[in-house]
């Protein structure tokens, strides 16, 4: 194999979380993230446009499930992060629909020309709805939405 070999982009990213119905709710419901499977306990997968969030419970995932095509094991605790992508022009709507929802904006910040907006989930994960151009990126890059 010659050259440097580099990855294409991010599939999937995970977080953990202490309640797994509480997340499932908050990200179907207020965000909108497609629901694609859950093992009860243990975690939730749910789309977002052709990537995936993974929904773990950290306990459950610290032990191995056991079967051959199962992750090894895995977890994290404390507060992690993930930032959704919107088009700058949608983060008024956006903070409008969270407040709508009963979520407490944290704080909004304009960087790179784009802004972003930052808020919990229920088990105090910090969330972000940003523009791609925070980090330089054109707004083509989001993905057409269904």
């Amino acid at each position: 194999m010659s050259g440097q070999m580099s990855v294409s982009g991010v599939l999937e990213s995970a977080l953990y979380v202490l309640d797994l119905q509480a997340a499932e709710e908050f990200y179907t419901d207020v965000l909108g993230l497609m629901f694609f499977s859950k093992l009860e306990g243990r975690h939730v997968f749910l789309r977002c446009g052709d990537r995936m969030v993974l929904l773990f419970n950290a306990e459950a995932t610290a032990v191995s499930a056991g079967g051959p095509k199962d992750a090894p094991t895995h977890g994290a605790k404390g507060e992690g992060h993930l930032a959704f992508a919107a088009m700058d022009c949608e983060i008024d709507q956006w903070k409008q629909h969270l407040v709508e929802k009963g979520v407490e904006i944290e704080q909004e910040i304009q960087t790179g020309g784009g802004r972003s907006i930052y808020f919990r989930d229920p088990s105090q994960n910090s969330l972000e709805i940003a523009s791609p151009r925070i980090w330089g990126i054109s707004e083509e890059t989001i993905s057409s939405r269904d």
